[in-house]
């Protein structure tokens, strides 16, 4: 048995709860009328104990937040609430000693029910006394915080998830500058020096011919390199994104994947007027890249068209691939993780997003954005 729980003898459990509160509590606690008032709560457990911390009544929001009838649960100490950490470190003999000292005490934190199952709960015990300064018990009020607290969670998940993914968009932006400005300079000096080379290797008529070949090799490989380094860095930023803006970034990312994919890759853009905030233009880019992305991975179309336009309060995004199409279910919006983080960006700007699609009818994409929540700020400016 916890070492926080009484050694005296527990009152028998066949003792009506009436006679245990009347006999430990002043005569006001025990009216039928209070009583009858407090029983009617619901959404807070209200129960009573006595000097030892065992339970003398029990309404009816106590029984359903911790699970007990008040037959099962009058009588027993009310350590049985407490995790076994808590009652192993002394927490509730420690939580009536403050009450009982300092008059009222509040406590968060888990809690046990009758099945065994944790609950966060908001606690205040306050001691009550006689006319006469001597303790006849404590009133516990018992809070059920788990929605709450779970909701307080995902708040903070969100603004990490936020949080995240500014930092790799900065991340990527670093890494785009340096691919595009140290890298590409490099090479574009290595070419220079190859085409100085070269130049020597003709004016020489004694430079072999075959070291002339190897020059233009090497110039023709740099210019791949080159060119490979310039796609790699406007794939993680494209400089026009900061520079021309989002129509421009969207134009780009376009012939990208007609390109890269043979996609036939078409831009309607009736909302270039319309002046965004960085934040706003960046997960818009996003967007419409994982979703040409996701085309060429899973749809096997040979046209996409992206649109945008503004209507009336809102910015709305258009994607529409020709492709196979799929079957919309809840356990694969799951396991895409392209769509899912189409749906936090949208979110992140308090907007909303739906998927259409079935066999063979391809695949469509629809996005509204406030306005308020994607224009530029004369700070951005």
């Amino acid at each position: 048995m916890p070492s926080d729980r009484p050694s005296s003898p527990l009152p028998s459990s066949s003792q009506p709860s009436d006679e245990l509160a009347s006999s430990a509590f002043p005569l006001t606690l025990s009216d039928p009328h209070f009583g009858a008032l407090i029983d009617a709560v619901q959404d807070y457990a209200i129960f009573m104990l006595d000097p030892d911390g065992r339970v003398v009544s029990w309404n009816r929001g106590a029984q359903s937040i911790k699970g007990y009838t008040a037959g099962e649960i009058i009588g027993q100490h009310f350590s049985v609430f407490y995790t076994p950490d808590d009652v192993a470190s002394g927490k509730p003999r420690t939580e009536l000693l403050l009450a009982a000292s300092e008059g009222r005490i509040e406590d968060e934190g888990w809690r046990v029910r009758k099945d065994g199952s944790h609950f966060w709960a908001n606690a205040t015990i306050t001691a009550i006394r006689a006319p006469d300064g001597s303790l006849r018990g404590f009133a516990k009020v018992t809070r059920d915080m788990t929605d709450r607290l779970r909701l307080v969670e995902l708040q903070h998940a969100s603004a990490l998830s936020s949080h995240v993914q500014s930092a790799r968009e900065e991340e990527r932006t670093r890494i785009a500058r340096e691919l595009h400005d140290d890298l590409g300079q490099q090479l574009v000096a290595l070419k220079m020096d190859v085409a100085l080379l070269d130049q020597a290797a003709t004016e020489d008529g004694k430079t072999a011919r075959h070291t002339i070949a190897q020059t233009i090799a090497l110039q023709v490989q740099i210019d791949s390199i080159i060119a490979s380094a310039r796609r790699i860095a406007g794939g993680l930023r494209p400089p026009m994104l900061d520079d021309l803006g989002l129509g421009a970034a969207l134009e780009w990312l376009a012939a990208e994947f007609r390109n890269r994919y043979g996609l036939a890759v078409s831009v309607q853009n009736a909302a270039d007027q319309l002046a965004l905030s960085p934040t706003a233009a960046t997960a818009i880019f996003r967007i419409a890249q994982e979703a040409l992305t996701n085309v060429t991975r899973h749809a096997e179309a040979t046209r996409v068209r992206v649109q945008m336009r503004v209507e009336q309060d809102e910015l709305r995004m258009h994607v529409e691939d020709n492709g196979k199409g799929t079957t919309l279910d809840r356990n694969r919006g799951k396991e895409n993780f392209g769509l899912l983080s189409m749906q936090e960006r949208v979110r992140q700007l308090h907007g909303r997003i739906t998927f259409d699609s079935a066999p063979g009818d391809g695949f469509r994409i629809d996005i509204c954005f406030p306005i308020d929540a994607v224009k530029a700020n004369q700070d951005d400016n």
